[in-house]
């Protein structure tokens, strides 16, 4: 190759290098069939209670009248990613019941069960979605991300069967 060549080959080489890195800077960790998966179930599923971002309810974390809580979000805005993936896995295959404990007869969810609704992986896919939302949002300067990822190593999904 000659130095002219190497002259008009090397600002192309830079950009194509530019693209990989920032495209491998930007990728999500998800796997993108698995999210657009989970964002339909969750706009089919969820949307209505929960809103089309996953926003949840206006003071979510104020009881109604009935005593139950409404929807909180999803987003990453409110406390879903304080729980483990397991635990997310069975609040939405059981419902509010999940949280049903006579320690905590204070809260009281009216979360419905979607366990014969969805599958095994309709769920994972939903969750999946969620967690895509979060981006790099932070809680006391800790990654929710990593949070969540650090709670669901003690508490992961269940196996497929499961």
């Amino acid at each position: 190759m000659t130095k002219v060549a190497y002259a008009r080959a090397a600002p192309l080489a830079l950009l194509l290098l530019a693209l990989v890195l920032l495209t491998s800077c930007t990728s999500s960790p998800y796997d993108p069939a698995v999210v657009s998966r989970g964002k339909d179930v969750f706009s089919a599923t969820c949307a209505t209670c929960h809103g089309a971002g996953g926003e949840g309810q206006v003071n979510w974390h104020i009881a109604k009248d009935d005593g139950t809580l409404p929807p909180p979000p999803l987003n990453g805005d409110g406390h879903t990613w304080h729980h483990g993936d397991g635990l997310l896995y069975r609040i939405v295959r059981n419902g509010g019941q999940e949280f049903e404990d006579p320690r905590f007869s204070s809260f009281k969810s009216a979360m419905p069960a979607f366990g014969e609704q969805l599958s095994h992986d309709d769920i994972v896919a939903v969750i999946t979605y969620l967690k895509s939302l979060w981006g790099d949002k932070t809680s006391r300067g800790i990654s929710i991300v990593e949070s969540q990822a650090r709670a669901s190593e003690d508490d992961p999904f269940p196996p497929s069967g499961g």
